[in-house]
């Protein structure tokens, strides 16, 4: 059906048809750009988090639970709500955030969240009780406003080169296809020594991602900040 609905539809056209874009050139141009370079990494490591973050909360809710005595049935349905309340509080936090985008640089603003999702991270990482999943849920609110704010400083002050751009931040979110499977693998260790739970030990690697992207935050912020 999608295919029909797509064949069937009409394309729109280039307006600029008198204006040839050389691939090469224009690959060399963009990526010679600090904040669009460096936005296409911190795009790939936030995709990444959030997928892993979004997915593995099952598996790390259904340890949780099971550890309280519930059993594994149980456990993953308690789980899923927690998943639910995560987005929940993901739409709603970026509310807040684009209010204080008014007040607040966007690279700052990209610090602070990057800064205590990794925090919460290392708490999701450490505790192996029900604080851990608070946590894991709370890391959702810091995520809301991540994708976009990227999005939008590593294409500001590009001006035709940003439609050619978009395309590479957005093939970026390749980031949320290779990342999960290494954190499933981990997971699939069971545990980290004699008795470390594999998957809270695997959460090290959204714990990289967030650190990535608050490096990005602080670049982008440093860089407004000196012109």
């Amino acid at each position: 059906v999608m295919f029909f609905i797509i064949w069937i539809s009409r394309m729109p056209t280039n307006g600029d048809k008198n204006k040839d874009i050389n691939f090469v050139s224009t690959i060399k141009r963009i990526f010679s750009v600090p904040n669009y370079r460096e936005g296409v990494i911190a795009q790939f490591f936030y995709v990444g988090a959030q997928i892993m973050c979004w997915t593995f909360i099952i598996q790390y809710g259904t340890r949780v639970f099971m550890a309280g005595g519930m059993g594994e049935k149980a456990a993953e349905v308690l789980s899923q709500r927690y998943n639910i309340i995560a987005m929940i509080l993901f739409c709603a936090s970026r509310f807040i955030c684009t209010y204080l985008l008014k007040f607040i640089n966007p690279g700052k603003l990209l610090r602070i969240l990057s800064i205590v999702a990794s925090i919460l991270t290392l708490g999701v990482i450490l505790f192996q009780g029900v604080w851990g999943m608070y946590c894991l849920v709370g890391i959702s609110a810091c995520m809301s406003l991540m994708f976009l704010t990227i999005y939008g400083v590593a294409l500001k002050g590009m001006g035709d080169d940003a439609k050619f751009g978009a395309a590479g931040l957005i093939m970026a979110i390749l980031g949320g296809s290779i990342l999960p499977p290494v954190q499933a693998a981990i997971i699939d260790l069971g545990t980290i020594g004699t008795s470390f739970p594999a998957v809270n030990a695997s959460f090290i690697l959204p714990f990289i991602c967030f650190v990535v992207v608050a490096w990005y935050g602080s670049r982008t912020f440093i860089r407004n900040q000196t012109i």
